[in-house]
């Protein structure tokens, strides 16, 4: 059985998931800290699952191990099941497609409905947070107290940051296309349209977002 493990950033922990998995019985564990907001980056898992196989068993904790909604998730099931690989998401032990080999026909219409239900449920719960957060953030804003994410590419940066700074500065200077700043020293390009607006109007500085 192997076993993936993921959080969205790297100040979390995975020692959580990762007993569960042990204690399952997986002999490999993959385990990743990326974002789920694109689901091709994930790289440890992209490598995992070239290495599957017909026959293999994959073992998560929950269903957002294979997406952010409902049809990515669907996607990525129907692709496993496809190539003839068991899944097993341990806090849904319903969903455990091993249980089905004799039982095809009920086995297959309890997954779909299973999993229809449950992936939007996982869409639904991210689309509350971002509105919950969405909501702080403007509640913070009126009383004075949001002050938005701290700049971390400004002309009195420190160390790498000050020379991927100079460096997006001299591009943009010399009228480098901002997509290929952004392909050069994999800056998010709204950072590298922040600062040409500066640039454009004359301020420099250290700040926030």
């Amino acid at each position: 059985m192997i076993g993936y493990a993921r959080v969205s950033s790297s100040d979390q922990s995975l020692s959580r998931q990762v007993k569960d998995l042990e204690e399952y019985g997986c002999g490999k564990i993959f385990t990743e800290k990326q974002s789920g907001k694109n689901f091709a980056d994930r790289k440890i898992y992209q490598n995992m699952r070239g290495k599957l196989r017909f026959g293999d068993i994959l073992v998560v904790h929950d269903l957002s191990r294979f997406g952010r909604n409902k049809q990515e998730i669907k996607n990525e099931w129907e692709s496993l099941i496809k190539d003839e690989i068991d899944i097993v998401v341990l806090n849904m032990p319903i969903l455990e497609t091993t249980k089905y080999k004799e039982l095809e026909g009920v086995g297959q219409l309890l997954t779909d409905l299973t999993l229809s239900l449950l992936s939007w449920m996982v869409e639904e719960e991210r689309e509350r947070i971002r509105i919950a957060q969405k909501q702080g953030i403007e509640i913070a804003k009126r009383q004075g107290k949001y002050k938005g994410r701290k700049r971390k590419y400004h002309s009195n940066a420190k160390g790498k940051d000050k020379i991927i700074y100079d460096e997006i500065v001299k591009e943009l200077g010399v009228e480098t296309s901002v997509m290929d700043i952004h392909r050069k020293t994999g800056v998010a390009r709204s950072t590298i349209y922040s600062i040409r607006n500066e640039m454009k109007d004359g301020s420099l500085e250290l700040g926030e977002d």
